[in-house]
């Protein structure tokens, strides 16, 4: 995804990559998840250190908005 653009925005467990997905999607923004250890366990390497952890990715274009949903969620789930 380096030479792309689209930026990696978040990294964090399924559950929390979900909730931002939803949210990322009702404003019409379209994220790319990447999941290592899914990645991993399909080329036959095994898992990761890591095994529940995903990377949100969204077009620089909708960097902005997708921020301002990130910090939302993540302060919603803090309190």
């Amino acid at each position: 995804m380096t030479d792309s653009n689209f930026i990696k925005v978040y990294t964090g467990n399924f559950a929390v990559v979900k909730r931002i997905v939803i949210e990322l999607n009702a404003l019409d923004i379209n994220p790319i998840i990447k999941d290592q250890s899914e990645s991993a366990i399909l080329g036959g390497f095994g898992g990761t250190l890591a095994p529940d952890f995903q990377e949100v990715f969204v077009h620089e274009d909708e960097l902005e908005r997708a921020t301002e949903i990130i910090n939302k969620v993540t302060k919603e789930l803090k309190s």
